[in-house]
């Protein structure tokens, strides 16, 4: 419409040379911030933020009160406003159940009784605040994958009542394990691969109790990332009327079979479950057990800053990380307790501090209001984005788009970017354009089946619709190519994730967090200065929610 108009007032020599000069503007504003980005700035924040004196930064703890009040001196220091009327602070209630489970659990079956053995055999906890939660002979069911997804003609509970029985559930989606593209997505997790899916069903259907048979491929993590979670604190939010399990946990896959065959069943019925028409299978088997509790109620924080836009200050772009880790807790074979979480995730919050710096450097200031949202609770479940998408500052149908740093690369620069949810929005788009013109180009998630886009931040905002990204390291390093990065991701994954082992390292080669951040910035400039409404591509889950508020702004 404008182009229109100006034809009818223009010659189209001015045209032209307004055009031209529109666009040597925006040629020569484009590196614009860029400068401020700096790969020891960066180190410096993740090496205070990870260091023993934070604790691991759980919330609830000296560390959460040492983080908070680091990233509220940090964005003042910065320039930021404070994001939540006249404070940065954000009140998120929560409660911390720390479960005290039995160190064994009886198996009673028809075919003899035995005891499983807790932390090596199993993990249980109860998100319940009685003082002890008991299982008293609870049947166990076998459940396949737990799922019940109506579009995938999938219904795991079909027929079946597991009112205070024990469901025990494969982790992931049948198209895993079955390798046929044709169920869900294949190798690609849906949310009803998730964990957290699984209890959440099991709960809704009655179920006393939930046991995910835990695989290292189809969980993407080893059993020790479950272990750490035995006889420690657990948090959720302060939600009275949410359907809760009386426990909850997981199970290695030897001790599921002790169980099924212990239960007058066959272990082939875990292939079955990968069938369509596969139907639930009750054992002829017990479980016995308590957990002891100790319950605190209290408030955690999320952190907001940000800057107010020029032109539309009413529309939010929103950066996000998680301040939060796992931490002290039991002592690895060194004596170390305290799990440092400097690359989970002190790194993406000290990404944070370096988008505000860049942001506060610009020549012309942003158009739309830009937020700096460090949340808490991801380790727990998303808990501090769940709360803020729930009880929004900033409407999710005025928010433009989500852009989430959880992780940065250590080991260098790197010819990718890699995209977390292949398809899912048109920030992929500006992002490989973007790329583009610096020589990259967007790779995508290695490990489709670990449902990477169901396990960070960015999640909760999809999840009310509002577009969001998440990248991670590319592995196609300069120099190296892919197999070394490929080897470094796998070797952090295997070694130090949710680790004592994650700890600041001042060897590492952060050039390559420098490029993969400025990549977002100019993703952030973009959605600022053009003024582009990001949307769902067709097939997305999340489009039919942005869709509604479309409508809202349209009207």
């Amino acid at each position: 419409m404008r182009i229109y108009n100006l034809r009818r007032l223009l010659p189209v020599s001015a045209i032209i040379l307004l055009a031209t000069s529109c666009m040597l503007n925006h040629d020569n504003d484009s590196d614009d911030g860029l400068a401020s980005f700096s790969a020891e700035s960066l180190a410096a924040h993740i090496k205070i933020l990870a260091s023993d004196s934070f604790q691991g930064r759980k919330p609830f703890t000296q560390g959460e009160v040492r983080t908070v009040a680091y990233l509220q001196k940090e964005f003042a220091a910065a320039g930021l406003e404070p994001g939540n009327g006249g404070t940065y602070l954000q009140d998120v209630p929560m409660i911390d159940v720390l479960s005290h489970p039995s160190a064994t659990m009886e198996v009673q079956s028809a075919k003899g009784n035995f005891q499983l053995k807790g932390y090596d055999e199993y993990v249980f906890s109860t998100p319940k605040t009685d003082s002890v939660i008991t299982l008293d002979k609870s049947q166990v069911v076998f459940a396949g994958y737990g799922v019940v997804a109506p579009e995938y003609n999938w219904n795991d509970y079909a027929g079946l009542d597991v009112k205070g029985k024990i469901v025990m559930v494969l982790v992931n989606d049948p198209g895993f394990n079955n390798g046929d593209t044709t169920l869900f997505k294949g190798k690609t997790m849906t949310y009803y691969g998730r964990w957290t899916y699984k209890f959440e069903e099991a709960a809704r259907q009655g179920a006393k109790g939930c046991l995910v048979i835990h695989s290292t491929a189809a969980a993407s993590y080893p059993f020790s990332v479950l272990q750490n979670s035995w006889n420690t604190s657990a948090l959720r939010l302060d939600n009275k009327d949410e359907k809760l399990l009386d426990a909850e946990g997981w199970i290695t896959t030897e001790a599921a079979k002790k169980l099924i065959v212990a239960g007058g069943q066959d272990t082939g019925i875990i292939a079955k479950a990968d069938m369509p028409g596969f139907k639930a299978v009750a054992l002829n088997a017990t479980l016995s057990t308590t957990i002891k509790t100790a319950v605190t109620y209290n408030k955690s924080h999320n952190v907001i800053g940000k800057i107010t836009g020029s032109k539309y200050p009413n529309e939010y772009i929103v950066f996000t990380a998680h301040w939060d880790h796992l931490g002290i807790g039991k002592p690895d074979a060194s004596g170390d307790s305290i799990y440092n979480g400097a690359i989970d995730n002190a790194s993406g919050t000290a990404s944070l501090l370096q988008f505000a710096k860049a942001w506060k450097s610009l020549q012309t200031p942003p158009e739309r209001t830009i937020v700096f949202l460090a949340v808490t609770g991801e380790e727990q479940g998303l808990l501090g984005s769940h709360y803020y998408a729930e009880y929004p500052v900033y409407p999710a149908a005025a928010t433009v788009a989500n852009l989430n740093v959880d992780e940065v690369n250590w080991y260098g620069k790197t010819k990718d970017i890699m995209v977390v949810g292949k398809g899912q929005n048109t920030l992929e788009d500006l992002l490989k354009e973007e790329a583009s013109k610096r020589g990259r180009y967007i790779s995508y998630d290695n490990k489709p089946e670990a449902g990477h886009y169901f396990r960070s931040d960015h999640f909760s905002f999809a999840k009310v619709g509002v577009p969001a990204l998440c990248q991670n390291m590319g592995i196609d390093v300069v120099g190296k190519g892919p197999a070394y990065g490929k080897k470094q991701d796998e070797e952090f994954n295997d070694k130090h994730y949710h680790g004592q082992s994650d700890q600041y390292n001042p060897n590492w080669d952060l050039s390559g967090a420098i490029d993969d951040l400025q990549l977002l910035f100019m993703v952030g400039k973009r959605l600022s200065y053009e003024h582009i409404w990001p949307a769902w591509k067709p097939g997305s889950e999340f489009k039919a929610e942005r869709d509604k508020t479309a409508k809202e702004r349209s009207e």
